[in-house]
C-alpha cells in the first residue's frame, strides 16, 4: 500500500520542477517568434490565466479523491464507476500509455538539444544523450518515495537558482523596464492577433504543464484535502512570476527581434552580461532543470497505471508494487521504456503539439464537464475545497482548453482523435468480453 510522506514543501518542489523543465527556454524564442512583437508578454500571461482557472477543477477533485492516479479517479467518479465512468476512465489511462512518454521524451529530447550548446552532437549522439537521461531517471527513481522527496528538494533548488541567477543578470545590467514599458508597441486586437496568441498558447501553456502533478500521487500525500489545492496554486503562481521576470529579463538585454531566432538564447543571453564561463555555467544550470522535469513526470506518470491496475481497469501486472520498497515498479519501467524509445524517433516540436493535442478532450475538458456532473450529484461535503464563482472558471477553462486544441493543428486534433477512437474500440471488445458497461445490466440508481 503507498504511504503518506509527501509534505506542501515536498508537493510544490515535485510540481515546480516538472512544469519549468527545459520548456521555457526552449520556448522562449517560439513565444517571441509567433507573436512577433513586444506583446509576446501577454502569451506567458495567458498559459498563466489557464493555468489557474484549470487548476480550480483540478484542486476540487484533487482534495475530494487523493488517491494515485489523479484524472483516473477523477474520470471514474464523475461519469459513474459501473457506467461511463469505465469508459472515460479507461480512455484516459490508454492516453497516458502514450502521451506520458511522450511528455518524458519531450524533456529529455530538449535535454540533448540544449547540451549540443556545449558540446556540438551529431543527430546518433543526440538521441544517445536524450535516451540515456530517461535510464538514468529510471534508475533514480527505482526507491522509496521518502528519498524521492529529498532528491525532489534537492533538485528544485537547481531551478530556482538558475531562474533566480537569469532574471538578476537582467535586473542587475539589462534595461529590465523596457521590455514591460514597450508591451504594447503596435498592437492591435484582430483576428492575426488572437491567432498568434493561440499558436503562442500551444508553447506556454506546454511549459505550464505539470502544476497537477500532485494529484497523480495523491495517495503519497499528507493532509491531501488541503496541500493538493495548496501546491498547484503556489507552484502556478510562482512559476508565472519566475516565467514572466526572465523573459522580461532576457529581452531587457537581447532585443526580441534577435531573442526570436536565437535556439539557445539564455546561453546567449549570459555569454552578452558575463562572458563565455557565465555561459557554460548556466547552460549546465539548465541541463539541471532539463534533468529534474524529466525526474518529477516519470514520478507522477508512473502511478496511473499503477491506479487503474489496482482497480481491476488494466493489465494486472501494473498493479505490483516492488516488494521492499513500495512503489509501482512495473508501471515505472514500461512507461520509460516506451519513452527511451519515443525520445530516439521524435522532435521536440513535434511532440510538443501532439502531448496537447492528445490530451485536451479527455483529460482536461473531460474532467471539467466531469466536475459539474459531480458538482450536481454529490453532496457538498464531498468537495473539502471549493472554487470562488463557481461554475464559471470551469467554463472559462473549456473554452480556452477549446481554443488550444484548435491551435494543435489540424494534423496533431486528427492524431489526437485516432487515438481516442483506438482507445475506444479496445474498450468496447475488452468490456463485450469482461461483460462490463455497456454490456451488463447494472442498476440505474447505482452511480
Amino acid at each position: 500500500m503507498l504511504q503518506r510522506r509527501l509534505g506542501l514543501a515536498q508537493a510544490t518542489a515535485i510540481n515546480m520542477i516538472d512544469m519549468v523543465g527545459i520548456g521555457p527556454f526552449i520556448t522562449l524564442p517560439m513565444v517571441i517568434g509567433m507573436m512577433n512583437g513586444p506583446y509576446f508578454l501577454y502569451a506567458w500571461l495567458a498559459g498563466a490565466v489557464l493555468s489557474f482557472v484549470d487548476a480550480m477543477v483540478w484542486s476540487e477533485l484533487g482534495a475530494a479523491f487523493p488517491k494515485a492516479g489523479g484524472s483516473y479517479n477523477f474520470l471514474k467518479e464523475a461519469y459513474g464507476a459501473n457506467k461511463s465512468g469505465k469508459l472515460m476512465s479507461f480512455l484516459f489511462v490508454w492516453q497516458t500509455m502514450i502521451q506520458a512518454p511522450l511528455v518524458i521524451a519531450s524533456a529529455a529530447i530538449g535535454f540533448a538539444s540544449y547540451l549540443s550548446y556545449l558540446l556540438p552532437l551529431s543527430t546518433l549522439a543526440s538521441k544517445a544523450v536524450s535516451g540515456g537521461v530517461v535510464v538514468l531517471i529510471v534508475i533514480l527513481l527505482y526507491r522509496k518515495i521518502e528519498a524521492i522527496g529529498k532528491i525532489s528538494m534537492l533538485l528544485w533548488v537547481g531551478v530556482i537558482l538558475t531562474l533566480l541567477w537569469i532574471i538578476g543578470g537582467g535586473i542587475a545590467h539589462g534595461n529590465f523596464t523596457a521590455p514591460i514599458k514597450h508591451i504594447n508597441d503596435g498592437l492591435t486586437i484582430n483576428y492575426a492577433f488572437i491567432a498568434a496568441m493561440g499558436f503562442a498558447g500551444v508553447k506556454s501553456i506546454y511549459s505550464y504543464l505539470g502544476y497537477y502533478n500532485v494529484c497523480h500521487l495523491g495517495g503519497e500525500i499528507k493532509e491531501p484535502t488541503k496541500n493538493i489545492p495548496r501546491s498547484m496554486f503556489l507552484s502556478i503562481f510562482g512559476i508565472a512570476v519566475l516565467y514572466l521576470a526572465m523573459n522580461i529579463s532576457v529581452t531587457s538585454v537581447i532585443p526580441w527581434q534577435e531573442a526570436k531566432d536565437s535556439q539557445f538564447v539564455i546561453s546567449v543571453f549570459m555569454q552578452r552580461l558575463a562572458g563565455d564561463t557565465a555561459a557554460t555555467i548556466v547552460t549546465y544550470l539548465i541541463l539541471w532543470v532539463a534533468f529534474a522535469s524529466v525526474f518529477s513526470a516519470t514520478l507522477g506518470y508512473s502511478r496511473i497505471p499503477y491506479a487503474a491496475a489496482v482497480d481491476g481497469a488494466f493489465f494486472k501486472v501494473f498493479a505490483k508494487l516492488h516488494p521492499t520498497r513500495q512503489f509501482p515498479h512495473i508501471s515505472l519501467l514500461f512507461l520509460g521504456g516506451v519513452a527511451f524509445v519515443f525520445s530516439l524517433l521524435f522532435r521536440l516540436s513535434d511532440v510538443i503539439s501532439a502531448i496537447l493535442a492528445m490530451r485536451i478532450l479527455i483529460q482536461f475538458i473531460g474532467q471539467a464537464i466531469g466536475l459539474l456532473i459531480l458538482r450536481k450529484t454529490r453532496a457538498a461535503e464531498t468537495f473539502p475545497y471549493k472554487m470562488p464563482l463557481f461554475p464559471l472558471p470551469i467554463y472559462i477553462a473549456i473554452i480556452l482548453w477549446i481554443g488550444i486544441l484548435f491551435a494543435t493543428g489540424l494534423k496533431m486534433m486528427l492524431i489526437g482523435l485516432a487515438v481516442i477512437a483506438a482507445g475506444t474500440l479496445v474498450y468496447f471488445m475488452k468490456a463485450k468480453r469482461t461483460n462490463e458497461w455497456p454490456f451488463n445490466k447494472v442498476d440505474s440508481t447505482i452511480p
